[in-house]
């Protein structure tokens, strides 16, 4: 059964996230949810969740570049936790080293003004961490 994936990405100010399509094969870029706190940003990602018929998460992980677990990634691992007991949804933890560069490289490389860098950046790395999970996931389970 097809179901639409929410990635997430997570950050001080702001929650990025994207969308996958109902195949699971490509992940678009959706919203920035600004940082309210909480129950309140909690809420805010399954109220998208239950309007998209999002059937799982993934948050990204930020793992040190040497792959251990510094404070964020503790941080995502709680929201993580959350998110999957106020969604109901299976939510899944996806190493999104360098993604925020990524795509600022992306961006900077596309000659984006340094507002609109900040408009879509997170949303962006959202969608970055997600394509990362159903490249992979798509390769396990033998889809191209």
């Amino acid at each position: 059964m097809a179901v639409r994936l929410l990635g997430v990405d997570l950050g001080d100010k702001r929650i990025g996230l994207a969308v996958s399509d109902p195949l699971g094969l490509t992940a678009q870029p959706l919203q920035v949810l600004p940082r309210r706190g909480g129950e309140t940003d909690l809420q805010a990602i399954a109220a998208i969740c239950a309007r998209l018929e999002v059937g799982g998460v993934v948050v990204g992980l930020p793992r040190n570049m040497d792959g251990s677990l510094g404070p964020k990634a503790r941080e995502a691992q709680e929201f993580a936790a959350a998110l999957a007991a106020a969604t109901g949804l299976p939510v899944e933890l996806w190493d999104e080293r360098l993604s925020t560069r990524a795509v600022e490289r992306t961006l900077l490389e596309a000659d984006a003004s340094r507002r609109r860098r900040r408009q879509v950046v997170d949303k962006l790395a959202a969608s970055y961490i997600l394509q990362g999970y159903l490249d992979r996931h798509g390769r396990r389970t033998g889809r191209d």
